[in-house]
């Protein structure tokens, strides 16, 4: 059964909080700085999850060359999650009791994994999953993860005054941006990042 939806929408606004990435590093969502890609995602070594993160990881440099800062959460402990995300470039946050989840509206449904849209990329993450397992660059999921494995994706853009951008609500367990997407939003709807240095007095 799915889950009500959130009133998170373009438009909404966030409230600031101060989140704990899993190697234990403080993060700012919103960023007062830059706007925020904020993603959902399901469990620790889900192969679904991975199989999109490694789009992510190989174009990150595109992604903070656009001014966006990646944070991407899972229902899953910090414990469970660090052997898995120990080399992401970006910040990880652990969820395990769901309260982003659900302030965010993020969804779960049967359809997750039923739905025919989902099975060519569940398919293609378990074969490459496997591939990575072996060759030691990624480890296998829990059995029982916690959570379940029923969750949706979701991706928010966030400004950094705290307002929603754009928003998307997966329909099934590989529905999310791709990377062009999200440098396509970011051009249309996300400010301009604020300079690092002020310029110097009469200078444009």
């Amino acid at each position: 059964m799915r889950t009500p939806r959130s009133p998170m929408a373009p438009g909404s606004a966030v409230p600031q909080r101060g989140l704990t990435t899993v190697s234990g590093d403080p993060v700012a969502v919103p960023d007062p700085d830059r706007p925020v890609h904020l993603q959902f995602r399901r469990f620790a070594g889900c192969p679904v999850c991975n199989l999109h993160l490694r789009s992510v990881v190989r174009r990150h440099h595109e992604i903070a060359a656009a001014g966006l800062r990646e944070v991407v959460v899972f229902h899953s402990s910090a414990e469970e999650l660090r052997p898995h995300t120990a080399d992401l470039p970006f910040a990880v946050v652990a969820d395990p009791d769901k309260r982003l989840y659900r302030e965010f509206g993020v969804e779960q449904s049967r359809r997750a994994l039923l739905d025919p849209r989902a099975w060519g990329p569940i398919v293609r993450a378990v074969v490459s999953g496997a591939w990575h397992v072996v060759r030691g660059r990624e480890h296998l999921p829990s059995n029982s993860p916690h959570g379940g494995r029923l969750g949706l994706p979701a991706d928010f853009l966030i400004a950094p005054g705290g307002q929603v951008l754009a928003a998307k609500h997966g329909e099934h367990a590989y529905d999310q941006w791709s990377v062009d997407e999200l440098l396509e939003l970011a051009a249309r709807v996300a400010p301009a990042p604020r300079p690092a240095h002020p310029p110097a007095a009469g200078r444009p």
